[in-house]
């Protein structure tokens, strides 16, 4: 049962480094995105991790995910609830499953980063969580750790062998 966990574990931070590293290529063509706020439950729940690839056309009912305006520009993910052409610019009308009103701003494909294809619950908090430096170091650490005890325990037991085969030639 503890090598199931070991592994288990080895593969969850295996897992979580890729995510990370796949993330800050935005040059690639999928990107993976961590949701922070409820709007899309029961669909996408808080603390998802969603892998969002674009798309040559997107249409009413898609999942979205498009840049967001302010200090932080945090990418917002929403659904598509209606279109609009202004001028000959496509505008997407967006608003989050849980949300009562669409969104007040309309969203241009130049700001559309994807369309949502997969998401994982709950993970995007150990993403978040890795993210920031001490994440980061328990991210390296634990792992480290336990592959420094689980090595340290069969160079023990090796060299009881060796003491145990010493022993019975000099009998």
């Amino acid at each position: 049962m503890k090598k199931v966990l070991y592994y288990a574990f080895i593969i969850l931070i295996v897992f979580v480094a890729l995510l990370l590293i796949s993330s800050q290529f935005p040059m690639m063509k999928h990107q993976v995105m961590a949701v922070r706020s409820g709007s899309m439950e029961p669909a996408i729940k808080t603390g998802s991790v969603v892998l969002v690839t674009p798309v040559k056309k997107y249409k009413i009912g898609d999942v979205i995910t498009y840049k967001g305006r302010g200090p932080k520009e945090e990418s917002i993910t929403h659904r598509i609830e209606n279109t609009e052409v202004i001028e000959g610019e496509m505008l997407y009308i967006t608003k989050g499953d849980a949300n009562n009103a669409p969104d007040s701003r309309k969203i241009t494909e130049d700001e559309i980063i994807g369309r949502t294809i997969f998401w994982v619950p709950y993970v995007g908090y150990v993403v978040n969580f890795a993210k920031k430096p001490v994440g980061l170091l328990i991210i390296i650490l634990i792992p480290a750790v336990m592959i420094i005890v689980d090595e340290g325990r069969k160079i023990v037991k090796e060299i009881k062998k060796l003491r145990a085969k010493k022993s019975e030639k000099k009998d």
